[in-house]
């Protein structure tokens, strides 16, 4: 029977788990509602991940030889502690012990952006690419940075926060203790603050301003790191559509306007809703390789 990876992702309104194998493909995924305000506070919302980690394993049609997360951040090194600045829940929660004591399998937690990366690096629109910046743009803002040909990590593993890059000088206060963030400006969670009402129900002209900003931050990225493309995924970019991505490339093209950045292009993710669990399986199958499926 073939060997599978069992995918978990944790974001701020859902936690999703699945099987995805060597190749890539996903099976069995569910997910349930995140409610990191429950009331019974962290070990409350890990037995909910617990039950939905039970029945995806139950449903494997293979061996499952590894688990692989994508998680909000920040983290300690390695996952070993994450305190995901949209679940006030866990804050310094031992995630990827406990999930190793749950499965008994070698664990492997990384931010929830960077699996992403590492998922549209190897199944998706950053495929044969050496060179790019993968995003979320959802409840919160989330981004990783493929450079030279391999995944950033960075000190501590946090490496590719391009949500917390200043976009509006001054602007709203973000949950990270700065100010005007681009998650505090352009992720759903701000708009619902801005506007009253959910993201799903923003007008065109806040479509158009947080694909604006998000194309401003690429921009910086761009000029930093001679960067030619930007996959953004989530679902408040890929709720947008076409108004959103047109206003990202806008801003992009706008002001990355150094010789190198000059015609760098934002796209949407290709893996859709499927993006995060098939990149916490490449989080996996790194750990079992030693290198990102992407790059193999």
């Amino acid at each position: 029977m073939a060997d599978l990876c069992l995918a978990v992702d944790i974001g701020g309104t859902k936690l999703a788990a699945g099987l995805v194998s060597r190749t890539g493909a996903l099976q069995a995924a569910e997910h349930v509602p995140t409610a990191g305000d429950a009331p019974g506070g962290a070990e409350e919302l890990f037995g909910r991940l617990a039950a939905l980690v039970a029945r995806v394993r139950g449903a494997a049609q293979g061996t499952v030889v590894v688990c692989g997360v994508g998680c909000g951040g920040p983290m300690a090194p390695d996952g070993a502690a994450v305190s995901p600045l949209n679940i006030a829940a866990w804050r310094d929660f031992p995630l990827r012990d406990r999930l190793a004591q749950l499965t008994g399998l070698p664990t492997a937690v990384d931010n929830d952006a960077k699996a992403l990366a590492l998922g549209e690096w190897w199944r998706g629109a950053g495929r044969g690419h050496r060179d790019f910046v993968a995003m979320v743009v959802s409840t919160g803002i989330g981004g990783g940075i493929v450079l030279d040909g391999r995944l950033l990590d960075g000190r501590l593993g946090n490496a590719g926060h391009i949500g917390h890059v200043v976009v509006e000088p001054d602007g709203r206060p973000c949950s990270c203790g700065g100010f005007g963030c681009l998650e505090a400006e352009a992720s759903g969670t701000a708009i619902a603050a801005r506007t009253g009402r959910p993201a799903a129900e923003a007008s065109p002209a806040e479509v158009e301003r947080s694909g604006r900003l998000v194309g401003r931050a690429v921009a910086s990225v761009a000029n930093l790191l001679d960067l030619p493309l930007a996959v953004v995924s989530g679902s408040v970019a890929l709720g947008f559509g076409e108004p959103f991505f047109a206003a990202a490339q806008a801003g992009l093209s706008r002001h990355a306007r150094i010789e190198f950045a000059r015609g760098a292009v934002i796209v949407p993710g290709a893996l859709g809703q499927d993006g995060p669990l098939i990149g916490a399986g490449a989080v996996g199958w790194r750990l079992v390789d030693g290198v990102a499926p992407g790059a193999a």
